[in-house]
């Protein structure tokens, strides 16, 4: 990372709370010597391990209080309008005021993503703010946008989306020109509806390495770094693509172990397989950021293990340090010729 970051780290939210956010945390500083962090939370809950972490890496670890937490199924209106010093909260606050680069919480993906408009704003130019996050692919992973954010997109926010898909890009991947793909229904310009359509013609006038048309299973064969499409659209391409990961992994489980044989089998491919899995291996791709705000937000899975919040913290500090907000901003004031 080109400068020193901090990342303020909403340790109440996710399945797991402070058990893994802390472990985490740790992980982080270890593999980050420039790095620092600000455990958001409940005193008492993150005493024993904050204090651990401080005397570890003395000068890089700060907690912050917040005396409320955000529950995984809470409405976001209620969040946002009832709980103001939720940990939540107080982590996106802490990037608002400048004492953090980046916050990650692993909390109620529409809380957090209703805080984090409601306290940051928009960036100029960008109407909504969308999902973002990484899905892997034959050539190594692809950027999908919107995942669920926003349901009905104008011709417009795909332009957006767009942009900032590629600047995220840019920034994480160090890619200078990042191929962007709009999905469809089919490869040709005359497909899809009306909304598809209208993008693509934006898109190829954007001034973006605009690759044209994709569809589903050019996702998975890398045709081109970002993938652009709306929230619905998005969101059930994540959950099927998820759903059908698990299928084939318990596939392979039943198979190995139908008997002893398999079984033998299973242990002469057991190198093979153990590549396979790290290849496919979600908690590699964990951390969604929010993009389109004036800040770096990034939400974590739930469910995720030590090492998967390890993977969305370092992707909060990438993209604050190689200045995503900046390069967002800037792209979109070069547009304003083809924004509307």
């Amino acid at each position: 990372m080109p400068m020193k970051v901090t990342v303020a780290i909403d340790c109440m939210g996710g399945d797991h709370g402070p058990a893994v956010t802390i472990p985490a945390a740790e992980a982080f500083l270890r593999h980050h010597p420039d790095a620092s962090v600000i455990l958001v939370g409940r005193p008492e809950a993150l005493e024993a391990g904050a204090a651990t972490l401080a005397a570890r890496f003395s000068g890089r670890v700060l907690v912050q209080p917040a005396s409320e937490v955000v529950a995984m199924d809470e409405a976001p209106a209620n969040a946002m309008r009832t709980k103001r010093d939720s940990s939540m909260r107080v982590a996106v606050n802490l990037v608002k005021d400048g004492q953090a680069h980046a916050a990650v919480s692993a909390g109620n993906t529409g809380a957090l993503m209703a805080i984090s408009r409601f306290v940051l704003k928009t960036l100029p130019g960008i109407d909504r703010p969308a999902i973002a996050s990484v899905l892997p692919s034959i050539k190594g992973q692809t950027y999908v946008l919107d995942l669920g954010a926003n349901v009905d997109c104008t011709p417009e926010h795909l332009l957006q989306f767009g942009v900032m898909g590629a600047m995220l890009v840019a920034a994480v991947e160090h890619i200078e020109r990042p191929s962007v793909g709009l999905l469809n229904i089919g490869e040709e310009a005359i497909k899809g509806n009306d909304v598809v359509k209208q993008a693509g013609l934006l898109l190829r006038d954007s001034g973006l390495n605009f690759y044209g048309n994709v569809e589903g299973d050019d996702i998975f064969k890398g045709t081109t770094d970002v993938v652009v499409c709306d929230g619905f659209v998005g969101n059930v391409l994540l959950k099927t693509s998820e759903g059908l990961a698990q299928m084939l992994a318990r596939f392979l489980r039943e198979e190995f172990g139908r008997s002893l044989v398999s079984k033998l089998m299973a242990l002469f491919a057991l190198p093979v397989l153990n590549r396979f899995k790290h290849r496919v291996d979600h908690r590699r791709y964990n951390g969604a950021a929010l993009v389109g705000l004036r800040g770096v937000v990034v939400k974590s899975h739930g469910s995720a293990d030590v090492f998967g919040f390890e993977q969305a913290i370092h992707r909060a500090a990438e993209a604050a340090s190689n200045d995503l907000v900046e390069r967002i901003t800037t792209r979109m004031a070069a547009m304003q010729g083809v924004v509307t």
